[in-house]
């Protein structure tokens, strides 16, 4: 018998009477159930309840109670890498322990998923995600889903990209880009990282809002020499990596996806300013814990997080890579994750995407 249940004899009650909270439980003919005995059966559970939640909370008062881990599905040297290593500064100072960057690239962020899902749910192993696994599963065969595999903490970045075009193109804003493109649709092309990636699907978002029509060509990574040479002749970038290109004068940029202007960026309009309606579209990172974490040990990392990301010496970073802090909730991160969900399974159907 588990000790979180007890059964009790019965005891008088009026006939057919079910145990409060129980339906279905009403006794046989001729056997009756007291109100003491319901009471007791409900005090049980109760009590098991709050035992319950004694046992978060009292995991969450001792953690860390080692160095805590947190994944980084890519390569050392990137910006959610940087963003991350920040954290885990800040975090180390925190909790008086050490907070150590795992890169574990790999199978589109598999790799990190595996090792995450495999955890302990104790806090000791944490993951950077971002929009990225949210889209690939809608493209391609995935095993893991944020919500359901994991825990959502919180959301620690966001960060728009900037619409940039060769020279040669003869528009020196996205609105005359707008018409350039209806004057000659399919005439120009646009390139992105990948079948399915965010800079992807902010090309086909801006196409699906301004009724026009580009060529997409996919690379594997940022083909800016392919830009500026003319061989593509439009790109949704990060803001972080274009600058030397912005700045050099090699690229033009027309407008910025955030919904208000990026200050490495003052002098570019968002689309809005533009005079083109419904792009907006910011990237982002957030940190995932395995599922069960306790939830008390969830809202304890996502209001440390939060503190850290509000830093100065983080917000720092974040100005230099173009980004924002936002350290939002476990349930904010989650409503957000659902509706990212929902909102790019409408572009992939609308411009009929699908993964190699």
């Amino acid at each position: 018998m588990s000790p979180l249940r007890r059964e009790f004899p019965a005891a008088p009650a009026a006939e057919g009477t079910a145990l409060a909270g129980c339906p279905g439980t009403a006794p046989p003919p001729g056997r009756r159930y007291g109100i003491g005995t319901a009471a007791l059966v409900v005090g049980s559970g109760l009590l098991a309840l709050s035992s319950l939640h004694a046992l978060s909370a009292a995991s969450a008062q001792a953690y860390p109670s080692r160095p805590v881990r947190i994944l980084v599905p890519l390569t050392p040297g990137g910006n959610m890498d940087g963003i991350t290593r920040g954290l885990a500064q800040k975090l180390s100072e925190s909790f008086g322990v050490q907070a150590i960057v795992d890169n574990r690239p790999g199978a589109g962020g598999h790799v990190a998923f595996e090792i995450l899902s495999n955890a302990a749910p104790d806090g000791h192993t944490l993951m950077t995600t971002s929009l990225t696994p949210i889209i690939h599963p809608m493209l391609y065969k995935s095993r893991f889903d944020l919500l359901r595999d994991f825990a959502p903490v919180s959301q620690i970045t966001s960060q728009g990209y900037v619409m940039v075009v060769n020279n040669a193109v003869p528009a020196k804003s996205a609105s005359e880009l707008v018409r350039h493109l209806k004057a000659h649709p399919g005439k120009l092309s646009f390139m992105s990282t990948g079948i399915g990636s965010p800079i992807h699907l902010t090309g086909e978002l801006f196409q699906a809002a301004t009724g026009t029509r580009m060529l997409h060509v996919p690379y594997k990574g940022a083909a800016y020499g392919d830009i500026v040479s003319g061989l593509v002749q439009v790109g949704f970038p990060t803001v972080v990596s274009s600058l030397p290109f912005l700045q050099g004068g090699r690229l033009r940029a027309l407008a910025v996806s955030a919904p208000k202007r990026i200050p490495a960026l003052s002098e570019v309009p968002t689309f809005a300013e533009s005079g083109v309606n419904g792009v907006v579209v910011l990237n982002w990172y957030g940190i995932i814990a395995p599922q069960r974490t306790p939830g008390a040990l969830v809202e304890r990392l996502s209001k440390e997080i939060a503190s850290a990301m509000h830093s100065a010496e983080l917000g720092k970073r974040l100005r230099a890579d173009s980004s924002e802090a936002v350290g939002s909730s476990p349930s904010e991160f989650a409503a957000h994750i659902r509706a990212e969900t929902e909102r790019w399974s409408r572009v992939i159907k609308q411009a009929g995407i699908r993964g190699e």
